[in-house]
């Protein structure tokens, strides 16, 4: 089994892609061991000093750690996501992916919101993705666009510019009633 791993804009957080699918469908995030108890896999990389969080999408792990060095701990998660696959165990238990579908909007801007969910969808998800994160939808209030940063995306120093000149502007040129984005 070969892990190729790649950068995120995150310097914090590092993707590993094992060349085979991770989640068939959704994401989860976990940002404490004990938020990883349905996942064997995020189990197995939190038991690694320094991971301090787990991402999983379609076909890629996120890692983030705390104050070490990748040097260090690279190697550990390399064999911990290598053990975890040749083990056959699921990746997730009974719960599931933990997508945060955001519900919260009036009903007045369904047509609105269901033009912003397709856009995040169809084009803001696939990019981040690409940088081993995730970006969900959350809410929409009086022009305001809410919106979940996981993964790398989770204290990005770039995902500020992301929001603001990327997805703002999308939203914006799409959507004239969207004002502003904000990460939740």
């Amino acid at each position: 089994m070969f892990i190729q791993t790649e950068p995120t804009p995150n310097p914090a957080t590092l993707k590993f892609i094992p060349g085979r699918p991770v989640l068939g469908e959704g994401t989860a995030d976990y940002r404490s061991p004990e938020e990883a108890a349905d996942s064997p896999l995020a189990q197995r990389l939190f038991e690694i000093e320094g991971v301090t969080g787990v991402f999983l999408g379609a076909d890629f792990i996120s890692v983030t750690k705390g104050d070490v060095e990748w040097q260090h701990l690279k190697p550990a998660i390399l064999g911990a996501i290598m053990e975890h696959f040749m083990s056959g165990a699921p990746v997730l238990g009974s719960a599931g992916a933990n997508d945060m579908a955001g519900v919260n909007y009036d009903p007045k801007d369904e047509e609105v919101v269901m033009t912003i969910k397709e856009l995040i969808e169809t084009r803001v998800r696939p990019a981040v993705a690409q940088d081993g994160g995730d970006i969900t939808f959350h809410g929409y209030r009086d022009g305001i666009v809410y919106l979940h940063m996981r993964g790398a995306c989770a204290g990005c120093p770039s995902s500020t510019a992301t929001l603001r000149h990327g997805i703002e502007n999308l939203l914006r040129h799409f959507c004239p009633e969207v004002q502003e984005v904000q990460a939740v």
